[in-house]
């Protein structure tokens, strides 16, 4: 069951929407389907509407994320590849709430099945019935095309002592590699970092590795960890290609740049 807060704005979300006939059901995703939400969780809605109201739905969104509660701030999910969520921060209490705009026949693509908090007539459940979710496979040929590159990239950035773009970088490799790669280890779905703490305890003392202060030599540490890490990680994906001499080249380069640096 979710939090008052988070019940109050369903609640107050559902009375509103019913009254536009463009609308036609409000969904929840994310940790309410997992029911581990907690005073810190966003709170991920879909709102389901007529296709035929595409172009007026798309251009109005503010004005109807600004009809559910008082809305604080919200812009489109560009950023994270997602240009139909509007990301919205909602007060005095503040709520982020992510409002996902979608028609009917855009929810047969879907990573989970929502949580049908309102629909208008049985049009979603009949879809959510015969269609089923698909998350997407992290490919682990789709990895190791791009690593050993990261790694001379990042090998490039130490020697140029551009750290604070070579932490930024080990970041990046770290939540699309080693997080999800961990994740798949332990059963878990490859969702970045996302809980990695509660799910992968035993292996915390090493990732905690690839994480760099500012400092040339706790920079090349944590990339060779980085490195150690998925060496170790992709035995567990089945069969693919290693790109072996990608590989030697790029550990000897950051090898050969770490020699020449003044410690």
């Amino acid at each position: 069951m979710p939090l008052q807060m988070y019940e109050d704005f369903i609640n107050q979300a559902k009375e509103n929407l019913r009254q536009d006939h463009r609308l036609l059901g409000l969904l929840a995703g994310g940790s309410m389907i997992t029911g581990s939400m907690d005073e810190y969780s966003d709170l991920d809605l879909i709102v389901v509407y007529d296709a035929g109201y595409r172009e007026e739905i798309m251009n109005q969104r503010v004005q109807i994320a600004e009809k559910l509660g008082n809305l604080l701030s919200g812009f489109t999910g560009e950023h994270v590849g997602e240009p139909r969520v509007l990301i919205c921060l909602y007060g005095p209490l503040p709520l982020h709430v992510d409002l996902k705009f979608v028609t009917v026949q855009e929810l047969e693509q879907r990573v989970e099945n929502p949580i049908i908090l309102w629909e208008r007539g049985e049009e979603i459940s009949a879809l959510i019935e015969r269609t089923s979710p698909i998350f997407p496979d992290l490919s682990p040929q789709w990895i190791e095309d791009r690593f050993w590159v990261w790694v001379h990239y990042g090998a490039t950035k130490l020697g140029r002592g551009e750290l604070f773009e070579l932490i930024d970088h080990i970041t990046y490799m770290r939540n699309a590699v080693l997080g999800p790669l961990f994740l798949i280890k332990n059963g878990e779905l490859p969702t970045g970092v996302r809980r990695l703490e509660q799910y992968v305890s035993e292996d915390i003392e090493e990732l905690k590795e690839t994480i760099p202060n500012h400092g040339t030599e706790s920079c090349y540490r944590a990339l060779q960890m980085t490195i150690r890490l998925y060496q170790q990680l992709r035995q567990h994906l089945g069969n693919f290609e290693y790109k072996t001499e990608a590989e030697q080249v790029s550990v000897a380069y950051l090898e050969t740049v770490y020699s020449s640096l003044d410690k």
